[in-house]
């Protein structure tokens, strides 16, 4: 793999508004044609992007949670249905064609963390209170609830949906089987808690973000650390690996999000913001990274606004 294969230094960055308040999370469709953001204003909204950054932008707002909606995530195997996890306890269906909420269910506590199995099938919703609930998607009720005793923080089917990985407050991630989640593995990951997780789209690796500012990369066949990244000074909040599986991104409280090369553990390009970063997520076919965070105006105000890196600049 050739690192002078993307060139970073030449892309444009677009800006996206629309939020009143902050963005928690974006989240690119399995076609990679349509990006959901999603904020602490209580909507979620769909948006239209082109590859090229072609065009006007449409966006439809999603609208019928009452509290922030922390988290959200396509359908693996649906272009246009997306799902929602937010603090009123509820996680919501939605169809992006019109906007429109198709099924909902409450929950016990408030949602924070949410993602497909890679099938489509299920659903798995974490919240504050530290309990994992799986949907099934077809029937939109719980099929399984388990409670930890420790914070559990971002979760994971691996690409087959054999494994499923919690990352806690203890520094380890915990790997489970999946559909019986027995615990298969307690990885001693970090010195600090590990707040979010991402898994390689080829399926080799995964990569665990934690609040001792690293980032580690992992074998999945073997259960071995393979690399670190050390760019980062503050606790990570959000990693992705681009479509390939050659670079991840990775962002916190610094003032650059990090792009390095997944084979080197070499930075090879950073990203100014200006706030801490709330998500980071790369397009599944294109090298466009979306990415929200805190941002303020000159008044102090959310901007509510998100970007995304990697347009060609014409």
């Amino acid at each position: 793999m050739e690192e002078t294969a993307v060139n970073f230094k030449n892309l444009g960055i677009r800006e996206f508004q629309g939020h009143k308040k902050k963005v928690h999370s974006v989240a690119w469709n399995c076609s990679g044609t349509k990006l959901a953001s999603g904020s602490v204003d209580h909507t979620a909204r769909v948006w239209n992007i082109d590859a090229h950054g072609h065009g006007k932008v449409k966006d439809i707002e999603l609208k019928g949670h009452t509290d922030s909606v922390d988290q959200l995530c396509w359908d693996p195997k649906h272009a246009d249905l997306l799902a929602t996890a937010a603090g009123d306890k509820t996680v919501r269906l939605w169809d992006a064609r019109s906007g429109k909420c198709s099924q909902q269910v409450e929950l016990s506590g408030e949602n924070i963390n949410i993602t497909y199995k890679p099938d489509g099938t299920h659903l798995a919703v974490g919240n504050k209170e530290d309990e994992l609930t799986i949907l099934d998607v077809r029937k939109f009720k719980p099929i399984h609830r388990r409670k930890f005793n420790y914070e559990v923080n971002e979760i994971a089917w691996n690409t087959t949906g054999e494994l499923f990985f919690l990352t806690t407050g203890n520094g380890t991630v915990e790997v489970l089987a999946y559909p019986s989640l027995i615990i298969l593995h307690t990885l001693v990951a970090h010195t600090a808690g590990c707040y979010c997780i991402a898994i390689d789209p080829v399926g080799r690796y995964f990569a665990v973000g934690s609040a001792d500012s690293l980032v580690g990369l992992w074998d999945i066949s073997e259960m071995l650390c393979v690399r670190t990244f050390t760019k980062l000074e503050w606790p990570v909040r959000t990693i992705s690996f681009n479509y390939t599986g050659e670079f991840i991104a990775s962002a916190s409280e610094d003032p650059f999000i990090d792009i390095s090369n997944v084979q080197t553990g070499r930075s090879v390009h950073q990203i100014p913001c200006k706030a801490a970063m709330n998500s980071v997520e790369w397009n599944p076919k294109h090298n466009l990274l979306a990415y929200a965070g805190d941002d303020k105006n000159k008044y102090q105000a959310d901007e509510g606004v998100f970007r995304i890196f990697g347009f060609e600049s014409t």
